[in-house]
């Protein structure tokens, strides 16, 4: 089994319906083209260090689709439900309060990091 997370590049005061667009833009069939959002550089960069998603692949990979899908303003994950799928995930969270990131869970339709408040989700629905 496994579940998603899609990390975006919204700006810290976005409001959940700016974030709606990015999300159904980002996992749209059409992806925009332009300079690579730094946040998202760095987010990626340092997530690839501890959970690498290009071969050679660890067996224990937390990613059940690699490598991840990366995009000028977003990194799109499919993450195992097995303790180092956990460990990936608490990763997630820190790389992206660090890059001042938000995360979107598509399952429950809530956001994580809206304006940078971490501890609260927000439903975009």
């Amino acid at each position: 089994m496994s579940f998603d997370l899609l990390v975006l590049a919204a700006e810290p005061a976005a409001l959940p319906d700016v974030v709606r667009k990015m999300v159904d833009h980002c996992t749209g069939p059409a992806h925009r083209d332009g300079e690579l959002d730094p946040r998202i550089v760095a987010f990626y960069e340092g997530l690839r260090v501890r959970f690498p998603d290009h071969p050679p692949c660890d067996p224990e990979s937390p990613w059940m689709s690699a490598p991840l899908a990366v995009g000028i303003d977003h990194v799109s994950m499919t993450i195992s439900h097995t303790p180092r799928g956990s460990e990936a995930v608490d990763a997630v969270c820190h790389l992206a309060e660090r890059h001042g990131l938000v995360i979107y869970d598509p399952k429950s339709d809530e956001v994580t990091g809206l304006p940078q408040d971490y501890r609260t989700t927000v439903p975009l629905s």
